[in-house]
């Protein structure tokens, strides 16, 4: 390499940040009280629409968790003048899109199209806001398939863990609740359906935004034309129970017998989104654990080879956050990753950070920031985490200079503050067996739970076996068999032990089992079930683990989330 090359050396310089050009938005309150806000941007013959609601699944109502979810989810399904077929044929002859959803604080009905059918699509967009009809054949069919959805959900750890997660977090505040139950899905009717759509979708707790090619004055016209004679009526208030304060460590296990894995998920107290340390809390997050260059994924993937990731969550809401380290490790290294967890959030307060972390970080958050707003999508989805959040009308121009801002020693004062280790909630999912010698080391107060969210019993740990003949096994078992949904079926199991080995039954109100080909290891057993389901044959496979008079397994069905059993030993 000649003197001539020496540039290859050193990686460029970054260039100067370009200024942000962002069409100044249109805003004027109609007399119902529905905001409207447009930006006129004719770069593309393309138009988006967003209708917000400062409503979402924080506001069902307690006994009906996961209602807004069903309610924005039917909106499409049919009108007083359209069935879900016209509808779905109308949007795709147009090219265009149009949906509905709900998160924790708002609800969004979505519209995008080519401009020419701009018109089109948002007297579409009127229809399915102000005129659903909630059909009786697709409510039932959307409560099977949220049935089955929640079947799938528990079949998934990171479910699992959010789930934990969210109810020691959040307490009684709703952001507790993070899907509906069994008995919510069986109780939500049309006519329940019908009253909260009344009651919450309201036009002066709504802001309506429009981005893309329209004329401001236009726009103004037709949306006062659809939208007009809603009548106003009183808007659901943000009145939650405060997130209880922490005070301790302790331990949450949703127990998998047999997993491979442990999804760790190590969650502190945090703070809503209008906060005044956000953007000091956004800097740290970024530095500990936002990127595959953060702390935590140099520390426990590169060094150590514990995981493919490790990263941190900033969860700021409108009333509440979080802030959580997660990562899904391999079961026997499960304590060796939480040794690793706790170096890096001790560190975070302890000692400031490097002043090339912090121009990193910064770099990162100012150089993607302007990718988002490039597009229509990009930028409405913006303009509604502005409106439905409570942010200042000004926050896209002023964001990056709010990054520039951020000091080494606010990054680390807030650290202090709000990282605190001892406090922790440590969630995990895994085998509780294999993770609990390795957890003690980091925490004496342990609680677990089955994969429907019940408590059990603290199981024993690997390698403490009471009994290790095989006449630990034989013998009559009353097992609780936790169902996807929450519930559990009593069962009997039969373990028989002859000359050629085992053989056995299992009877519950589901029905009768046959046992075939148990193989058994010490105090662990493995068998095929075969039984009768709507008369129709199958087969599973149970496996379980006797410790003592306890019992504790799975029984897998092809195609199907395991399910958890665990009992004793009958008198």
């Amino acid at each position: 390499m000649n003197q001539q090359d020496d540039f290859r050396r050193y990686a460029p310089a970054p260039l100067p940040s370009s200024e942000i050009k962002i069409p100044t938005p249109y805003q004027t309150v109609l007399p119902n009280g529905l905001t409207l806000v447009v930006v006129e941007d004719k770069r593309l013959p393309l138009v988006s629409y967003r209708l917000a609601f400062r409503t979402g699944d924080a506001h069902d109502p307690p006994e009906l968790p996961g209602l807004t979810d069903m309610m924005a989810g039917l909106l499409t399904e049919g009108t007083v003048s359209r069935t879900s077929r016209q509808i779905a044929e109308e949007v795709e002859r147009m090219g265009a899109t149009l949906h509905a959803g709900a998160g924790s604080d708002f609800t969004t009905l979505s519209a995008s199209a080519l401009a020419v059918f701009g018109d089109k699509i948002l007297e579409l967009m009127a229809d399915v806001t102000l005129r659903p009809s909630f059909p009786e054949n697709e409510v039932e069919l959307t409560k099977q398939n949220t049935k089955e959805s929640l079947k799938q959900q528990r079949a998934q750890p990171s479910f699992l863990a959010n789930e934990m997660v969210s109810r020691v977090m959040f307490g009684e505040h709703p952001y507790s609740r993070i899907v509906p139950t069994p008995e919510s899905i069986d109780n939500t009717t049309r006519e329940r359906l019908v009253e909260f759509h009344r009651s919450v979708f309201v036009p002066n707790n709504a802001v309506f935004l429009i981005v893309g090619d329209v004329d401001r004055a236009v726009a103004e016209q037709n949306v006062a034309k659809l939208f007009g004679d809603w009548p106003r009526s009183e808007a659901v208030p943000d009145s939650f129970p405060q997130p209880p304060d922490r005070t301790k460590r302790v331990a949450y296990v949703i127990d998998r017998p047999g997993s491979a894995q442990s999804n760790i998920v190590i969650s502190s107290k945090g703070v809503n989104r209008t906060n005044p340390d956000y953007f000091p809390l956004l800097l740290m997050h970024t530095v500990l654990g936002a990127t595959a260059s953060s702390r935590l994924f140099m520390n426990l993937r590169e060094e150590k080879g514990y995981t493919y990731g490790a990263y941190s969550n900033l969860d700021t809401r409108r009333t509440a956050g979080t802030i959580r380290a997660t990562a899904e490790v391999r079961t026997p290294v499960t304590g060796d990753s939480l040794k690793e967890f706790f170096y890096e959030l001790d560190r975070i307060g302890s000692e400031p950070v490097t002043e090339k972390e912090i121009s990193d970080a910064k770099s990162y958050l100012t150089g993607v920031f302007p990718i988002r707003l490039e597009t229509q999508e990009g930028l409405i989805d913006q303009l509604v985490q502005i409106k439905m959040l409570g942010l200042p009308d000004n926050y896209l121009q002023l964001y990056r200079e709010q990054v520039q801002k951020v000091t080494r020693e606010e990054i680390q004062e807030v650290a202090q503050k709000y990282v605190r280790p001892d406090e922790a909630a440590i969630v995990i999912v895994g085998d509780g067996a294999q993770v609990l010698e390795q957890l003690e080391r980091y925490c004496s107060e342990i609680e677990f739970y089955n994969t429907a969210g019940k408590k059990k019993d603290r199981p024993t740990a690997v390698g403490v076996v009471t009994e290790s003949d095989d006449s630990s096994l034989a013998g009559t078992w009353s097992l609780e068999i936790q169902t996807p949904f929450g519930q559990d079926v009593a069962a009997t199991l039969t373990l028989n032990q002859n000359s050629e080995g085992f053989s056995g039954k299992v009877e519950s109100e589901m029905g009768q089992g046959e046992l075939a080909n148990v193989t058994r290891d010490g105090p662990q057993f493995q068998a095929t079930l075969s039984f009768a389901m709507e008369g129709a044959a199958m087969d599973a496979t149970i496996s379980g683990s006797v410790a003592g008079s306890r019992m504790d397994g799975t029984i897998s069905l092809k195609n199907l989330p395991a399910l958890s059993f665990s009992g004793h030993r009958a008198e």
